[in-house]
């Protein structure tokens, strides 16, 4: 972003953005050209306002579109770039079978207006994939599937008829060093005579010698923020978000044969009852409750760890890799980090003598250890109390109860729920019946990271923030998200709306920077 202070206008052309938002494509655009666009508009008072506090030298312009009349909007003065997002969820394939509205489908005809008002030199548009399936709309408001595309023919030669030559092109956003795979419509359109250009591919999912690979999501994760046990919730979790979790545990940690494990390595302090996902060995201890719930975890004698994935709650999605780019972002506040507390089951002796178990204790119901030639260390406990604290594995009847805390090391809940969620016709056998097929490794909870095994005892789940998915879009760190020019605050809602309609400053930036110059007009002058 550029300094606040106010600029005269030395400039040739101006630039301007229509349906400007949050100020994404605005941003973009911003670091192609090394100055502030010059006209905003939007009729949303509060995308205008987060545009306005990051874009301060922006003259803004809350209203409808085609309120606008362009020549007094201008004052006369030529227009170089024009930049359009009209908006897209009646086109969108996230809209289902709702109806859609004739009206916002038809946005896109501003961009006409404009041409035949002022003559931009060079215009993008920026919408879904679906735009190029405008079309009539049926009585009942549905698209026309007979008439599929009509519109969006009339609609190019409307601007092939003012002198324009266009090209469009389908671009995700990762391809160019943004942490989402969010793919969009882009059209570029110009009068000048100029070639329009296409920004050459950066960043690759699969790269090849020299070439950069996608930028992975765990970029974006704030690994301070904590993570909360999904067992320890006031209000129970919805059956089809339990059912998205357990997938993905099982295809992202326990299947996975490299899970994504959180950064700081191995090496660090995990607590089990507040839900932090952990620290660095080289800081500061945390506060040690009364419970003793902060556990250390030590170079070489590797006792714990967290791994981590991503969920989506829409269309169905169980989640994604986080070192994959994150899923498209939308306009609510659909995704979430679920991250797994692994205890490590290691063999023999620790350091400082501290015991450690082979297998630890297994429900009957569970599938039998791996059978090795020297037999599989197991005895069968016909009754115990299973305690899931403090390393201690098992417990006589005939002892007192250990102290129960409030939250943390959660083994049980894990197994049930996995169980439940994602196993259901696995829930174990009578001892009457023959063994089930004995698995290489327990189906449920077992993750083995660089032949080690651990155990999950927890699973904890919490929403991205704002400032996280602003990140996935690609926005600098600096952009301000949480309050107006007034310095009142923004709502999260309205943070993660305007978040989810912005456009991917990285893709604005290399549009722009491909196809549009105030060097290019002068050249022309001269």
């Amino acid at each position: 972003m550029l300094t606040p202070q106010l600029l005269l206008p030395v400039h040739d052309e101006l630039v301007v953005d229509l349906f400007a938002g949050g100020g994404g494509a605005s941003t973009g655009i911003e670091q192609a050209i090394g100055r502030a666009v010059d006209i905003a508009v939007n009729h949303d008072p509060e995308a205008i306002a987060l545009h306005e506090v990051n874009h301060p030298q922006t003259q803004h312009l809350v209203s409808d579109v085609f309120e606008i009349n362009p020549l007094i909007a201008t004052r006369g003065r030529p227009v170089g770039l024009l930049w359009a997002s009209p908006d897209c969820k009646h086109f969108s394939k996230a809209k289902g079978g709702k109806p859609v509205s004739k009206r916002i489908r038809g946005l896109a005809w501003v961009v006409v207006k404009w041409a035949k008002a002022v003559r931009p030199r060079v215009i993008i548009l920026e919408n879904v994939e679906e735009f190029q399936t405008w079309g009539p709309l049926t009585d009942g408001g549905m698209p026309c599937p007979e008439r599929k595309g009509q519109t969006f023919q009339l609609w190019k030669e409307q601007l092939r008829l003012l002198g324009y030559r266009l090209e469009y092109k389908e671009l995700r956003a990762s391809d160019y060093g943004t942490p989402t795979i969010r793919k969009r419509f882009f059209m570029v359109a110009r009068c000048d005579g100029l070639p329009i250009v296409w920004p050459e591919q950066t960043h690759y999912q699969k790269p090849e010698k020299s070439q950069k690979t996608w930028t992975p999501a765990s970029s974006i994760i704030d690994w301070s923020i904590p993570c909360p046990s999904i067992f320890e919730r006031k209000r129970p979790l919805a059956d089809a978000t339990c059912r998205r979790i357990a997938k993905g545990i099982m295809r992202y940690v326990v299947e996975s044969a490299n899970p994504f494990i959180v950064p700081g390595g191995v090496s660090f302090i995990t607590k089990f009852r507040t839900g932090s996902v952990g620290t660095a060995l080289d800081e500061p201890l945390h506060t040690v409750t009364a419970g003793g719930e902060t556990k250390r975890m030590s170079t070489g004698n590797v006792m714990g760890m967290v791994t981590a994935f991503l969920a989506r709650h829409y269309t169905g999605v169980v989640g994604s890799d986080l070192n994959d780019p994150l899923g498209t972002v939308t306009s609510v506040d659909h995704h979430s980090l679920v991250t797994a507390n692994l205890v490590h089951l290691g063999h023999g002796e620790g350091k400082c003598g501290t015991k450690r178990f082979s297998h630890g204790i297994r429900d009957i119901e569970q599938p039998l250890n791996t059978i090795t030639a020297s037999g599989a260390p197991a005895a069968l406990v016909t009754s115990h109390l299973l305690q899931l604290r403090n390393n201690q594995f098992g417990r006589s009847l005939d002892d007192p109860m250990p102290t129960l805390t409030a939250g943390g090391g959660h083994v049980g809940e894990v197994r049930s729920f996995l169980v439940k969620y994602y196993g259901n016709d696995q829930d174990g056998q009578s001892l009457n019946e023959p063994l089930h097929t004995v698995p290489t490794r327990d189906r449920f909870g077992l993750v083995t990271v660089h032949g080690i095994d651990y155990q999950i005892v927890d699973i904890g789940l919490r929403m991205l923030s704002p400032r996280e998915l602003y990140r996935a879009q690609g926005f600098p760190e600096s952009y301000v998200i949480d309050r107006k020019p007034d310095g009142s605050p923004l709502t999260k809602t309205a943070q993660v709306r305007m978040c989810g309609n912005s456009v991917c400053p990285p893709l604005a930036h290399a549009l722009v920077q491909a196809n549009y110059s105030e060097q290019q007009a002068m050249r022309m002058q001269a």
